[in-house]
């Protein structure tokens, strides 16, 4: 998505037979990987994206923005960033601050540079080339992350000009963070303002795949006007599930001045089959497609009818994300769901009865600010296994609880009770798990201690 601008308009192109041929990847065992076309974890969990897109580099004060979009039931957010090209760039420190704050509120971390977008027809718009430059400059802070954060090259990378060069291109900056030490997934935009009506990347994304070192690619196609009816959509995706190559929605709106993509489809096949979707975007768009605000002046309390329909309808965030599974306490094995956590031990037949459950719980404050804080608590399971657990704590000085995750919170008063969801009450023995919240608070927030009752 443009800044400030709309995204230029295309004729769509008569679909073209696609065939593409490659090597089975390998996992990559320090963090994300790709194999048959899905996305998994580092700790070998099938990962799908459902989030949403945050332009940080032009709203970096909204650090808040994170934890809302959290809460909201996000599993990922793809953050805007820039190299100094065309918007001030944002240096590795401010970067390792963003993915700190990815990881504190359980968000995997989609970093893009958006200073490529449109390149040959927007005028100021850098190469794919200078998009590894400033990689490689702030390579310091994405080392050692690889297991929350992939690396999305750069936006859009190619108008409706001059983009015949984008595989070669493509596969070029590939290569060179990857000799330059980048082992994290990669994503790579489309060209055509990332609508791909030219096909340009469906038909050459077999050969970019390829040219990657570690076969840990990630393709991503930005569905606005150009995908206006259902047969487009899944006719786009289903040839990427045909040729076992990974293929995101990186963004998508529900309207835009190019035409009106068909939302429903694009929520709807995604889910059916297993693909990742980012939505443009939370909030601060402008020159006229502040219709894609999800909501109303970074206010999390202020959904608009696009952010309703992306969090809350049919196929939406809250009824299908599943957050990653190298942020629980336990390692799931491969082949169980993201949250799924491991089934208690029994003891042998006839031997003692286990010990009864216990567990404990302590509270951090992640994040504060004027008037407001961001709160954990991580649960703990004693020596045997447990099936749930509540936790209880009171505020000493007046704070509140407005927004809460992976918990359902309540409270009387000042006396707060948070009680385990359906999918991270099973730990087994010494296994963690936790859940945030933001509060509010007026004075002083003590941090008051929190008992933990299992089951």
């Amino acid at each position: 998505m443009k800044k400030l601008l709309s995204v230029a308009g295309a004729a769509l192109l008569t679909v073209l037979a696609a065939v593409f041929a490659f090597g089975q990847p390998a996992h990559a065992a320090a963090g994300f990987s790709v194999a048959g076309g899905k996305l998994y974890d580092a700790n070998g969990t099938e990962f799908v994206m459902r989030g949403v897109n945050h332009a940080h580099t032009w709203y970096p004060q909204q650090t808040s923005s994170f934890a809302n979009i959290k809460a909201l039931g996000a599993n990922t957010v793809r953050v805007v960033l820039a190299s100094g090209d065309r918007w001030t760039k944002n240096s590795a420190a401010d970067v390792a601050n963003v993915i700190s704050l990815c990881k504190a509120n359980r968000l995997i971390c989609v970093l893009e540079v958006h200073d490529t977008t449109g390149y040959g027809e927007q005028s100021g718009a850098i190469t794919l080339d200078r998009a590894v430059d400033y990689w490689l400059s702030i390579a310091s802070a994405l080392q050692g992350q690889e297991k929350y954060v992939i690396v999305n090259i750069g936006n859009e990378p190619y108008g409706n000009q001059g983009y015949g060069t984008w595989a070669t291109d493509t596969a070029n900056a590939i290569k060179r963070l990857r000799a330059g030490g980048l082992t994290h997934t990669i994503m790579v935009d489309a060209p055509n303002w990332g609508q791909d009506w030219s096909f340009t990347m469906r038909d050459n994304a077999g050969s970019v795949f390829a040219a990657d070192p570690q076969k840990n690619t990630v393709f991503s196609i930005h569905m606005y006007g150009v995908f206006d009816t259902a047969a487009e959509i899944t006719d786009y995706l289903g040839r990427f599930r045909t040729a076992g190559l990974p293929i995101v929605v990186g963004e998508f709106g529900f309207n835009h001045s190019d035409g009106n993509p068909d939302e429903d489809t694009i929520l709807a096949y995604s889910q059916a089959n297993g693909i990742g979707y980012l939505g443009w975007s939370w909030s601060g768009n402008g020159g006229g497609v502040e219709y894609l605000d999800m909501v109303t002046n970074f206010d999390p309390n202020q959904l608009t009818s696009w952010g309703q329909r992306i969090f809350n309808g049919a196929n939406g965030i809250k009824a299908t994300a599943r957050e990653a599974s190298v942020f629980a306490g336990t390692s799931p094995s491969p082949t169980t769901s993201p949250t799924t956590s491991p089934s208690p031990t029994t003891s042998p037949t006839g031997g003692p009865t286990p010990p009864p459950a216990g567990c404990t719980a302590g509270y951090i404050i992640v994040n504060s600010w004027q008037g407001g804080f961001q709160g954990e608590v991580k649960v703990t399971a004693g020596a045997a296994a447990i099936t749930g657990w509540t936790t209880k704590w009171t505020f000493a000085n007046g704070q509140t609880v407005s927004q809460s995750w992976n918990a359902t919170v309540s409270n009387s008063g000042s006396a707060y009770t948070a009680r385990n969801v359906d999918y991270n009450g099973r730990l087994g023995a010494g296994a963690s798990t936790s859940f945030g919240f933001i509060g509010s608070w007026n004075g002083s927030n003590a941090v008051p201690a929190v008992t933990c009752t299992a089951s």
